[in-house]
């Protein structure tokens, strides 16, 4: 079978993704051959792309998509042709028309989620659920602060943390951006770009700081974080939208109040399946209560992924982001 998929052979700029004819062949032992309707972008499709996550090259891109499952390979019981699906981990090449992709990590979609919600919302929804309900589970009345908070991670974060009773900050770079993040449920929302967030952390916490903080940005909002948290608070570190976080000695969290700091990745939380399977069941039951509404801001031609790329990093997305084959 042929296929078209976005390539790179050389790590880079968005300038390295390539529009290519590929070979799909029958799948294999433990496989299945994927029809994908719609593909999710994520900021680890552009680390990857990058090189601060290394991949053997050359490769395919995208890590999730709703999809259809178009022929099974041989030791492959739970899954026919026809089944509606998705997936979020690797291998990559979720930015393709066609695929081959290990069964174990797929999941069957519910009824109610149709493939472009599902390539919206499983990794990042995924990640808000092991955030928010296992490295800090989050109980009513605590005080969170969710840096990003209109971004495809955060606008899913900010209903579900309301929806959880927890008094959430959220901060974005522009008023749109802090009125979509509280149009979600987000108790106070700081435009970073105009105010000292940290200071007004402090106010709204009554100088007493965090329970616990979530940083996907990275290099930018580190430190400055560690001062948002109150005593034995914990730093949840996610991402790197700009740029890896600096070094620092362990003394800084004793410090700064005896700190807890850590720095997961969805894929150890997923990475049995019956971690997968909670976290995605967990996240498809708050969707199909209407409890979280994915925010699909952008929709690009699969052929443009490079544009989309560039667009995440330069800030002017909201919401997930999705590419249409």
């Amino acid at each position: 079978m042929k296929a078209n998929a976005i390539r790179i052979h050389e790590t880079g700029g968005p300038e390295v993704m390539r529009w290519e004819e590929v070979d799909v062949p029958a799948p294999g032992a433990g496989e299945v051959t994927l029809k994908n309707h719609a593909s999710g972008l994520n900021f680890i499709d552009t680390y990857q792309r990058s090189g601060l996550y290394p991949m053997q090259l050359p490769s395919g891109l995208g890590l999730e998509a709703g999809a259809t499952v178009e022929a099974v390979g041989p030791g492959v019981t739970e899954f026919k042709p026809g089944d509606r699906v998705a997936h979020c981990s690797a291998p990559a090449g979720a930015y393709s028309t066609y695929r081959n992709y290990p069964a174990e990590r797929l999941i069957k979609l519910p009824d109610s989620v149709d493939f472009e919600t599902a390539a919206a919302m499983m990794l990042q929804g995924m990640t808000v659920e092991y955030l928010i309900r296992r490295t800090y589970p989050v109980k009513a009345g605590d005080f969170v602060l969710f840096h990003a908070a209109a971004g495809g991670v955060g606008t899913i974060a900010m209903q579900w943390l309301a929806s959880l009773g927890a008094i959430t900050i959220g901060t974005a770079g522009s008023a749109e951006k802090c009125a979509l993040a509280k149009s979600l449920g987000a108790t106070h929302v700081i435009n970073y770009r105009q105010e000292d967030w940290v200071k007004r952390v402090k106010e709204i916490t009554d100088g007493k700081g965090c329970h616990v903080v979530y940083d996907g940005v990275g290099k930018d909002t580190f430190l400055p974080s560690l001062d948002c948290l109150r005593p034995r608070g914990m730093m949840v570190t996610f991402g790197n939208a700009s740029g890896p976080v600096p070094d620092i000695p362990p003394l800084i969290l004793s410090q700064k109040g005896s700190l807890f700091l850590t720095r997961p990745t969805l894929f150890h939380y997923i990475a049995s399946r019956s971690d997968f399977e909670l976290s995605a069941t967990a996240l498809f039951d708050v969707v199909t209560r209407g409890v979280v509404k994915i925010q699909i801001g952008h929709r690009y031609p699969l052929k443009e992924a490079a544009q989309a790329h560039r667009d995440l990093e330069a800030r002017k997305t909201t919401g997930a982001t999705i590419l249409l084959p």
